[in-house]
């Protein structure tokens, strides 16, 4: 028997007796055992919980009590943020409602004070990772200040 040519990126997919596509991958994994993470349901997402992961929490209450301050909701101030980087040339946004889009088109006409940047870098510091798991590489923006605003 010859195997049939398939395109590269392609996924062999069967169907059930519904008439819905299964992968054959994910079939195989179950008769084999089933669960790739044992200790956790089949389908549930893995959640990053701990010790390790509780300066995300309390940094993102800061923010927004920092961003309610301000006058703003944490999503203009997130991403009024990432547009006062000079290196910034755009935000890319990822609404799935209306209403989550109209909350963002302001955010790039908010301009944010020096106090409220140096609130923001004193809450989450340039270069600290917040989590081990995020550790990567650290560019030289994060080290010089200088970097980090926009000329007048």
């Amino acid at each position: 028997m010859q195997a049939r040519a398939r395109p590269a990126g392609a996924v062999p997919l069967r169907r059930d007796r519904a008439g819905r596509h299964r992968l054959r991958a994910a079939r195989r994994h179950r008769r084999r055992g089933g669960n790739r993470c044992p200790g956790r349901a089949p389908g549930r997402p893995v959640r990053h919980r701990g010790a390790e992961n509780a300066a995300k929490p309390a940094a993102a209450d800061a923010l927004a009590v920092l961003a309610e301050e301000a006058g703003l909701t944490l999503v203009q101030l997130a991403l009024a943020f990432v547009l006062e980087h000079p290196a910034v040339t755009s935000a890319i946004i990822g609404p799935r409602t209306f209403e989550q889009l109209e909350s963002q088109l302001g955010a790039d006409k908010v301009r944010l004070s020096r106090d409220v940047l140096d609130r923001i870098d004193e809450i989450v510091p340039p270069g600290v990772d917040l989590s081990a798991r995020d550790a990567g590489y650290t560019p030289a923006v994060l080290t010089d200040a200088s970097l980090r605003r926009r000329t007048a």
